[in-house]
């Protein structure tokens, strides 16, 4: 069996990508990054940097243009400020609609194109990082168990019965997330996950104060954070 794994080069897929090698050893594991008009590289990069450490094929696609339409705050051609609060407090204001960090329909959209590459590669499994802390409150609802129930039955079927999709941490909070990497040796100090493409990590924006309670939550500082 090979295994896909989506990689934004974050916390939460490069613990997805760790779970597969182990699974599936490093020869039989693929990461996929997407380019979809974020502000900064940084995240492309640490995905590189991880591909790198695990000894996988790292295949990388520009998706830009769809997303072109878009307000989103994460996009280069926003003009929306990225929110400095966590998402408890961004979800205060939004009435139950995504928060601005939501890019419409992404994972629908990365799974779709992953699934595509996946059986062109000869894989049939993808694995994907979405957590319950980003579902709660609808701030990403297609990072949901629902999403994720619908989206992986329309695979399956659209695949020939051919790919299964795997989000390992679906119905886990992003600390218990951090936990198992732990154990599993993930190199976090190799990740990001500021929304902001600076030096360092900005400690402000909702993945920033997001990571950091996991981390906190577990007994250890982030060996990556420098805020």
């Amino acid at each position: 069996m090979k295994a896909l794994v989506l990689s934004s080069g974050g916390v939460d897929s490069t613990t997805c990508l760790a779970i597969a090698v182990e699974k599936y050893g490093s020869e039989n594991v693929v990461t996929l990054s997407v380019s979809y008009g974020q502000k900064h590289a940084k995240e492309i990069e640490a995905a590189r940097k991880v591909a790198e450490y695990y000894h996988v094929e790292h295949l990388e696609i520009d998706l830009t243009k769809i997303f072109e339409y878009s307000n989103c705050s994460l996009l280069t051609h926003s003009k929306e400020d990225i929110p400095k609060e966590s998402y408890a407090e961004q979800l205060e204001k939004t009435n139950g609609t995504p928060v601005s960090t939501y890019v419409p329909f992404r994972n629908g959209l990365f799974l779709s194109t992953a699934a595509s590459i996946a059986l062109s590669k000869g894989c049939g499994i993808i694995y994907y990082g979405a957590h319950s802390d980003d579902a709660a409150g609808n701030a990403y609802p297609d990072c949901s168990s629902e999403f994720h129930n619908a989206i992986s039955n329309a695979i399956y079927l659209g695949s020939g019965n051919q790919l299964k999709l795997r989000a390992p941490f679906v119905n886990l909070a992003k600390s218990e997330v951090v936990k198992l990497g732990l154990e599993l040796g993930v190199p976090y100090h190799l990740t990001w996950s500021c929304y902001e493409g600076g030096e360092k990590p900005c400690g402000k924006c909702g993945t920033c104060i997001d990571r950091r309670n996991a981390f906190e939550l577990n007994g250890v500082s982030d060996p990556a954070a420098e805020y």
